[in-house]
């Protein structure tokens, strides 16, 4: 009787030390290093332990097993209840072991620790931290203050190294006085300000990694010779962070040469590239499909209309091109209607597909428009629905309801300025009719209107 109460207790005791970190771990994997010799083959409990503590599958496992053994469970032990004091997950801790299980091997205090407490300190935490973690693990296991301390002593905040830091992680295995520096000194010559470099390199940190000789500095000279002063480089790079990802001297020289020679004015490719310089990054091919399509349109190229032609085709495929003009079709208008409009306000198709079907739903079936009169007034499709459409529709309807206008040109009142309709038909009338104002912060629901359009 007393051996079978000794072999409880025992039992007991065992199943009580599984849960003494905090989650459920085999006996075998809290031995020392003497007692895993003693006990089992160290290829055998590598594989167990990377298993049932790490997450990994059985096929994960066994392929790491054979290039690293755990000798000494209190260290790896150790390594796992960091992770998780930190918010990693099981699933983080799979990716990372998985991907560099070494770690497993490392001093808690040597590295992992202040590269934890490190990390934390520039905003990472529990998922983002996790995330950024799996992306790269050796990130735990490197000596990274000096890079650190680089881009904070550049300018870089906190939230723009935590930016950077999860889309290129790899970053800050670089020695970054020799290698970013040259490049942050080179961007600061012709121009930009520390606070722009640190905004533009945290959003588009690709940018470091590409040749300074051979991609970085020929392209702000590409950029010198289409918009002349290094006033207007900075602003076109401003405009468009990812533009040195791309070979200039192959994309946008030919591309500006082509609007050249259909006689777009120098003046409006100018301008049109200082607002909108990824447009012109298309490849050549493409923009010569583009640029035959706009003149077969009946674009004047002497005009902005033509670029904006141009701009609307360049940022979509021809698929999503054609399902917005079956959106379009889908409720009256015919394909020359749709293109019609086109002619007369070409961001018009810059309209998503699915805010196409809502205004379109709307004006047609809620204020019994015509798709013609849609099609003369393509620019009504721009504004916002919430926001001003049904608002302004909502005066208008509780004016005539109320009898104070007699009849509504519905187009008017959306045309307006803002200041217009508020002085018009809000403020004009507020006292003799306070729902108005209700009306027009959306509190009164659209219910039509009685008379639509002078005819």
């Amino acid at each position: 009787m007393l051996r079978l109460i000794c072999k409880r207790l025992l039992l007991v005791n065992s199943r009580a030390s599984k849960y003494n970190h905090g989650f459920c771990l085999s006996t075998s994997f809290l031995r020392h290093k003497s007692e895993v010799s003693s006990f089992t083959d160290p290829r055998s409990f590598t594989l167990s332990y990377l298993q049932n503590s790490c997450g990994l599958s059985q096929n994960s496992a066994l392929t790491v097993s054979k290039r690293f053994l755990i000798e000494d469970s209190e260290k790896a032990d150790s390594v796992l209840k960091l992770m998780r004091t930190h918010g990693l997950t099981q699933s983080h801790i799979e990716k990372i072991i998985g991907t560099r299980p070494t770690l497993l091997l490392v001093d808690v205090d040597d590295k992992l620790r202040p590269n934890m407490e490190l990390f934390e300190s520039l905003g990472f935490s529990g998922d983002s931290l996790g995330k950024m973690l799996s992306k790269d693990p050796r990130m735990l296991g490197t000596d990274l203050v000096d890079s650190v301390e680089f881009f904070k002593g550049n300018g870089f905040s906190d939230k723009q190294m935590t930016m950077m830091i999860m889309k290129r992680p790899q970053l800050l295995f670089f020695n970054a006085n020799k290698t970013f520096k040259p490049k942050l000194d080179f961007f600061k010559s012709v121009g930009f300000t520390d606070e722009d470099v640190a905004k533009i390199l945290s959003s588009e940190p690709y940018i470091l990694e590409r040749s300074l000789e051979n991609r970085i500095i020929p392209s702000i000279e590409v950029l010198k010779r289409v918009v002349g002063a290094d006033e207007d480089v900075v602003k076109a790079v401003k405009g468009c962070y990812w533009i040195l990802e791309y070979n200039l001297e192959e994309m946008l020289e030919p591309n500006i040469s082509m609007l050249k020679s259909h006689g777009v004015p120098e003046r409006i490719i100018l301008r049109w590239f200082l607002l909108h310089p990824k447009t012109l990054l298309l490849r050549p091919q493409r923009i010569t499909e583009i640029l035959a399509e706009v003149v077969k349109l009946g674009f004047n190229p002497n005009t902005s209309l033509f670029v904006l032609a141009i701009r609307s085709m360049a940022v979509m495929s021809k698929t999503r091109w054609e399902q917005k003009v079956e959106a379009y079709k889908s409720f009256g208008l015919s394909k020359d209607q749709v293109y019609s409009a086109f002619k007369s306000q070409p961001m018009f198709m810059l309209t998503s597909e699915k805010k196409i079907k809502k205004m379109m739903n709307f004006y047609i079936n809620k204020l019994k428009m015509e798709p013609s009169v849609i099609c003369r007034s393509p620019n009504i499709l721009l504004y916002s629905l919430e926001k001003r459409i049904i608002p302004r529709s909502s005066v208008v309807q509780l004016l005539m309801s109320a009898g104070y206008l007699k009849e509504a040109n519905i187009l008017y009142y959306l045309r307006m300025s803002e200041k217009q309709f508020v002085e018009k038909l809000v403020k004009k009338f507020q006292v003799v009719l306070p729902d108005v104002v209700k009306a027009y912060e959306g509190k009164i629901e659209f219910q039509g209107l009685p008379v639509l359009l002078k005819s």
